[in-house]
């Protein structure tokens, strides 16, 4: 059936840590957003998951690498050939042709012109040629359910790989807003240098990675709920010896505090920012969480505890921002807010 279509349309979260993308309403691509490439043609070897089991890992003629940081383009060629990759993967039977694409794209709200100027071109060359850019607070509303036409306000906190952002929606436009580049990899930084510090062991970004999930914690005292020690293996950094750590959820509270206060105080400063009426809104209906971000062990809670407003973590929170772009592509003549 697909080699009769002329025109595929395809919802993509294209984000630091990972990309997602919608095609007729369901979720088509799940994977990483790293590309390995030959660093002799700088032809694409592998993209998503399995260029992800090459990071770090790599010889001498291969590079990996997230052409996303800080949730922006940081590599511009490398980012086109992972979305041509992670296209591909789509439309695996279209053999013949490419399809004419039509997209959209959920993309920080912080960004310049510049760098929304970098997304579009790279979807372009990747193929697109409808392409509609979305911002990722508004997308994350729209994947919750909320309804962001209404004269209602409702704060969204999507907590990403690369970027928070923060954002009060109403009559389908944002009205307070703030972006900031501190998020996952922050906290998986923080991790890194931690276990370098105090345990003396070296681990890679993929290892602590698997710390902040295994044992990420904004509390130190989860109760009944706090997960076992995670074991670390390692070498020392001073003798190269092979090291066995277990690292427990109250360590890595304490090594993530720094960042999670500055997300804290971020989402106060745009509450400051927030006009009365709607801020009553606010108090009402609670403060939604998205974003791998919302994973972390305590956060709400803590959040709740530090602004005294409800804090909601939403379902399926990974997937909060490629579902709502899902739903605006079903919506484009209705959707002002979509930019072309």
């Amino acid at each position: 059936m697909g080699f009769f279509s002329l025109q595929q349309e395809l919802a993509m979260d294209l984000g630091t840590a990972n990309t997602i993308i919608i095609s007729d309403d369901k979720i088509v691509v799940n994977e990483p957003s790293v590309v390995a490439l030959d660093r002799r043609t700088d032809k694409m070897i592998a993209v998503g998951g399995e260029a992800k089991m090459m990071y770090e890992k790599t010889n001498a003629n291969i590079r990996t690498i997230r052409p996303l940081r800080d949730g922006v383009i940081a590599d511009f060629s490398a980012c086109e050939q992972m979305m041509r990759g992670m296209i591909r993967k789509v439309h695996t039977g279209h053999r013949l042709f490419s399809p004419s694409l039509r997209m959209v794209i959920g993309v920080p709200s912080g960004s310049t012109e510049v760098e929304l100027r970098a997304v579009r071109d790279s979807a372009e060359h990747a193929g697109g040629r409808d392409v509609y850019l979305l911002f990722e607070p508004m997308a994350a509303a729209i994947g919750i359910g909320l309804d962001v036409e209404a004269p209602e306000g409702n704060m969204i906190v999507d907590i990403g790989g690369g970027t928070t952002e923060i954002a009060v929606i109403s009559l389908g436009g944002i009205v307070t807003n703030n972006s900031i580049k501190i998020a996952g990899d922050d906290l998986t930084a923080d991790i890194q240098d931690y276990m370098g510090r105090l345990h003396n062991v070296k681990v890679s970004e993929r290892m602590a990675e698997r710390i902040k999930i295994h044992v990420g914690s904004a509390l130190t005292d989860l109760g009944d709920e706090g997960p076992d020690d995670y074991v670390v293996h390692g070498p020392n950094k001073i003798t190269a010896l092979p090291m066995e750590v277990p690292v427990c959820y109250q360590e890595i509270a304490n090594c993530i505090d720094h960042t999670v206060a500055r997300i804290e105080q971020a989402v106060l400063s745009a509450l400051e920012n927030t006009p009365p009426e709607l801020y009553a809104d606010i108090v009402k209906n609670g403060i939604w969480l998205t974003g791998g971000g919302a994973l972390i062990r305590g956060l709400s809670t803590r959040l709740q505890s530090k602004i005294h407003i409800p804090f909601h973590i939403a379902e399926d929170p990974l997937l909060c921002v490629a579902k709502g772009a899902g739903v605006a592509l079903n919506n484009i003549d209705r959707f002002s807010f979509l930019m072309r």
